[in-house]
């Protein structure tokens, strides 16, 4: 029987008794009604399963005693990094859920000239924590045990000014330079990948991209939306370079 898996951030350790956070504790014991000396599993992102049961149950609180820990090895040998224009809603839900389960290695949303979405700083806030919610729950279901990164939206120039030296640097583009059935990659070279909002990259935003080192990838005749363009990319990418066999 498949154990189910939570994500704690904690501190995690064979032979602790954790107090779980009061999320996890209500998916537990009160979505799946578990009880003492049910078995689960937890995660906090370090690349390990903590195999442990529940020890205690009450009102305020759910504790598990940790058995044993066990290194998992579900992470893509190609580091893809997913520069995604912020979506509406759930739309950027179902891009962050995907990717995950794809196994991009990180997300920065970006503001974008066309963007649609307009958010305040407070509500940017409550809404990156959201974002990484989602993210921890794909991890929960996909088995990984490393949470990729979300880092708090920029804009596009100040994405692209922070973005580490080298790496595979790409935008999909009917018309690009580059053939996905030729397209090559060193082993161990980061992967990075721009995908616009639903308004699609301004002329500006396509210079700023193509002087930062990007360049176009054909990766089809068709022109997607933003929410199935990355994914198909993401797919295809670790098909040819990844895990995806």
């Amino acid at each position: 029987m498949r154990l189910t898996r939570v994500h704690v951030d904690a501190d995690l350790a064979p032979g602790a008794e954790i107090v779980l956070p009061e999320g996890p504790a209500t998916h537990l014991t009160r979505v799946l009604r578990h009880e003492v000396g049910d078995a689960c599993v937890l995660f906090n992102g370090d690349g390990r399963d903590y195999h442990g049961k529940i020890s205690a149950v009450s009102k305020r609180e759910a504790r598990v005693r940790i058995d044993s820990a066990q290194d998992v090895a579900r992470e893509s040998p190609l580091r893809l990094v997913l520069l995604q224009g912020v979506a509406r809603g759930e739309k950027m839900d179902l891009i962050l859920q995907k990717a995950t389960e794809l196994g991009v290695s990180a997300v920065h949303p970006l503001w974008s000239q066309r963007s649609e979405v307009k958010l305040d700083e407070a509500r940017a806030q409550k809404r990156l924590a959201h974002w990484r919610s989602v993210v921890a729950s794909a991890c929960e279901q996909s088995g990984r045990a490393r949470v990729p990164e979300v880092a708090a939206p920029l804009s596009l120039a100040a994405a692209l000014a922070g973005l580490p030296a080298g790496g595979l640097r790409l935008i999909l583009d009917p018309d690009g330079e580059l053939a996905f059935s030729t397209l090559a990659a060193d082993a161990g070279t980061p992967v990075l990948l721009a995908i616009g909002p639903e308004g699609g990259w301004s002329p500006l935003d396509r210079q700023q991209l193509h002087e930062a080192g990007f360049q176009g990838l054909r990766l089809g005749p068709r022109i997607l939306r933003t929410e199935t363009a990355g994914l198909a990319a993401i797919a295809a990418l670790q098909a040819r370079f990844g895990d995806l066999a």
